[in-house]
């Protein structure tokens, strides 16, 4: 008989609660979960599909060993019997530097991403990591621990209460958001404009937020950090500039003026293609908005001057006195976060404490240029890569040169891939080890409720028991420490979680500023609940974050209260109204709105499955800061060393013909492709051309071209549309999947084209190392 089972979706950064229809433990339908706290019912094509994609034929079921040349499937202690034989070894050989691990997207959607591969990366002891931020939204961590001594403190746009709403380079209405979590993000910006606001896109495509807007700007791609310098020249120079309160908290804002002095909206406006009245009106409205946020996403940041425009955003939220204020920017408090301490001055933010061994790229937040990954397994030498593990990565689509790249893998001396598909990297690897699909996995959004524009806790337990012969993801990831750190055999899975647990409540009990100092740790982790490492990992998470209940001995909100979640645990954050703001953050309401005692925990997230409402987005200013000045440092040193580099581009002349990636609703990036309901449609690989350009160039709709860039050269499907302006082509990203050796049946039916592959990799933002995927200069040939 169906069953009827709650689940968060983890396919995009929406994080919306599904309702799922269950047969004799199969997926057969999903809705929007209308008491969900959070989403309130709304659901995307992809959601929608939650029970195609569990489904997926091709996914593996048992691990996969490469013997006698070939991948064939093993038992899962054959597969870590692989493992444990060659990693250790090999890292005894060559060093520890000789180990390198990519980190994929899909890696923050699943409870094991969060929990597991900072303990790989300290049992293997290498400084090797790619991930998918240099790919994506490395500029924005950059700037933030530059701005505010911390990458992971973002703001996100205040979207239920902001006046007017600037977005950059960012298609939520198609990706439903990122570093911005929203559930129904086009209801939100339709709401906007129903109570009187404004929304004004800045995009080279008229995209379908675009059509939502009521002003959009079609600037020249890659232009995006000399119009929000333009801005904000503007404001200092007509003395718009209003920050208010902020100014207590800030510095370098005498020096801003002169930093951006050149940066006149006459001066701008060539480079990017409008007129300095545009800009300046923009620049007028913006200020003279009640409240006001500045948005900017992937477009913006994946750019040659990424880390200056993600810095600019929020110098223009900071100008305006919107940082840290409702309708403005704010700084969620994510349930697993830290809980707020006394502000003072931090440790800061450095770049480059390393570099990359061929190129000498610098680090930003302990990770090195996927871009660079490559020539770190080509080129010989002491520290060459020999050895990776990727974790939900597929690189050979998703980085630049995949040609290059596909290559490299091929001469590893060993690599592992945890990955449900044999696809263009895992194909290479010696031991795939395949993690259960999404309806047999628990869920709990670590990573993105940290962005969510509403602070909230909800937790998924798994929904369809684990099939004979499948293994936990959480358990898969755990054995993978054991199993490179020489441990394998030696010790259970679940002592990789209690060792995590220890360490965790050892650090706490002896720091003399928190409410748990001096007391046992081992007898605080005997407190926690939890049916396996990973659900005790996560209670002691929310026992200790700022809604937590610090192990308090009784559950009664009176002594919640005093325990660490109420107004005692916060009136010590900073300033009386920084304590205020925080007084109330622990109190939650549920989807009924009655009110959940303070003390969060695992076993009270068990109780509400529609999640715990923890309130609107509050000021944490200055609780938040982590920069050696314990102030917001307004023109941090790396900035103010690149403006110059930006200043002598206004010279530049600008390519006749430039590239921009674009997003659809049913897809994202590489993942599903391989699901029928998600393929068709809009949803095609097609090479996007305005009219004008197509008819200089004699191209016809639905014919062929022959795109070339540095990196080499594509045959691609034309599509001629109004859609994108003149001068701009736009080829959507993580498509081809032609290479022989995947099991990827649907996707290699139409295999598009892989827009990376017109990249050399040469082309990166300076400070954070993120690859330029759009924006730069192609060439384009019809074909007959």
């Amino acid at each position: 008989m169906p069953r009827t089972a709650l689940r968060i979706c983890p396919l995009c950064e929406a994080t919306c609660g599904l309702t799922l229809t269950i047969e004799d433990a199969a997926v057969t339908g999903a809705r929007g979960d209308r008491e969900d706290v959070f989403s309130h019912g709304f659901i995307c094509p992809k959601g929608a599909a939650f029970g195609a994609i569990d489904s997926d034929p091709d996914r593996l079921r048992v691990p996969l060993v490469r013997r006698d040349g070939r991948l064939q499937e093993a038992t899962w202690e054959e597969a870590f019997d692989a493992i444990a034989a060659a990693v250790p070894a090999l890292v005894g050989e060559y060093g520890a530097q000789a180990v390198g691990v990519v980190l994929g997207n899909p890696n923050v959607h699943t409870m094991a991403g969060a929990l597991y591969p900072p303990l790989l990366l300290k049992a293997l002891g290498t400084r090797n990591l790619f991930t998918a931020s240099t790919l994506d939204q490395m500029p924005k961590h950059v700037s933030s621990g530059l701005l505010f001594g911390d990458p992971f403190a973002i703001p996100v746009p205040d979207l239920d209460r902001t006046d007017f709403l600037l977005l950059l380079g960012a298609n939520p209405v198609e990706s439903n958001g990122s570093l911005c979590t929203a559930p129904d993000f086009p209801g939100k910006l339709k709401a906007l404009r129903a109570r009187g606001g404004t929304l004004v896109v800045v995009d080279p495509r008229r995209t379908r937020t675009a059509r939502l807007a009521d002003r959009h700007l079609a600037p020249r791609p890659g232009s995006d950090a000399l119009l929000l310098a333009a801005l904000a020249h503007t404001l200092l120079v007509e003395k718009l500039a209003a920050p208010g309160t902020l100014e207590e908290h800030t510095e370098g804002l005498g020096e801003l003026a002169a930093a951006l002095g050149s940066f006149t909206p006459e001066a701008v406006a060539p480079a990017c293609d409008l007129t300095a009245a545009e800009i300046r009106t923009l620049a007028r409205d913006l200020a003279a908005a009640p409240t006001a946020a500045v948005y900017g996403r992937i477009g913006s940041c994946t750019v040659e001057y990424g880390t200056i425009a993600s810095w600019l955003v929020d110098v223009l939220n900071i100008l305006t006195g919107n940082l840290d204020r409702p309708g403005g920017a704010l700084f969620p408090l994510s349930a697993t976060g830290p809980a707020p301490r006394p502000a003072r001055p931090g440790k800061g933010f450095a770049l480059g404490r390393w570099s990359s061994r061929v190129s000498g790229h610098p680090e930003a937040k302990g990770e090195l240029p996927i871009a660079a990954l490559a020539e770190e397994i080509e080129t010989p030498g002491e520290g060459q890569v020999r050895v990776l593990v990727a974790i939900a990565a597929n690189p050979v689509l998703s980085a630049p040169d995949g040609d290059r790249l596909d290559r490299a893998l091929a001469g590893l001396d060993f690599m592992v891939s945890v990955d449900p598909y044999l696809n263009e990297t895992s194909r290479h690897a010696h031991v795939v080890l395949p993690p259960p699909p999404p309806s047999q996995s628990a869920h709990f959004d670590f990573a993105f409720n940290g962005f969510a524009v509403r602070n909230q806790a909800r937790y998924s337990p798994a929904v369809v028991p684990l099939e004979e012969g499948r293994m936990d993801e959480c358990e898969i990831q755990a054995r993978l420490v054991l199993a490179v750190s020489g441990m394998h055999g030696a010790a259970a899975p679940d002592a990789v979680d209690e060792l995590a647990i220890r360490t965790t409540l050892a650090k706490e009990t002896a720091d003399p500023r928190s409410p748990l100092h001096g007391q046992d740790p081992v007898g605080l982790a005997d407190l926690l609940t939890g049916r396996s490492g990973p659900e005790r990992r996560l209670d002691l998470m929310l026992r200790l974050g700022p809604y937590g209940d610090r192990f308090a001995p009784t559950a009664g909100a009176d002594a919640h209260a005093g325990a660490g979640a109420g107004a005692g645990a916060h009136a010590h954050a900073g300033a009386d109204a920084d304590a205020h703001a925080h007084a109330d953050a622990g109190a939650g309401v549920d989807a009924e709105g009655e009110a959940v005692t303070r003390g969060l925990s695992l076993e009270r997230l068990l109780a509400h499955p529609h999640g715990i409402d923890l309130g609107p987005l509050r000021p944490r200013l200055p609780g938040v800061l982590k920069t050696r000045s314990g102030r917001i440092e307004l023109l941090p040193d790396p900035i103010a060393a690149e403006l110059p580099r930006m200043r002598a581009a206004l010279a530049d002349r600008p390519a006749a013909l430039v590239l921009v990636g674009r997003r659809h609703l049913r897809s994202n990036n590489s993942w599903l492709h391989n699901v029928p309901a998600l393929t068709g449609g809009s949803n095609r690989c097609t090479l996007q051309i305005h009219p004008e350009d197509a008819d200089r160039l004699g191209l016809a709709d639905g014919g062929r071209a022959r795109i070339t860039a540095e990196g080499g050269s594509l045959e691609v499907p034309v599509e001629i549309t109004d859609a994108v302006r003149t001068g701009v082509v736009s080829l959507p990203h993580g498509w081809g999947h032609d290479r022989a050796g995947v099991r990827l049946s649907v996707a290699s039916a139409t295999p598009g084209a892989n827009v990376n592959q017109l990249l050399d990799g040469t082309r990166l933002d300076p400070l954070s190392g993120t690859a330029v995927l759009n924006g730069f200069p192609v060439e384009l040939t019809p074909l007959p």
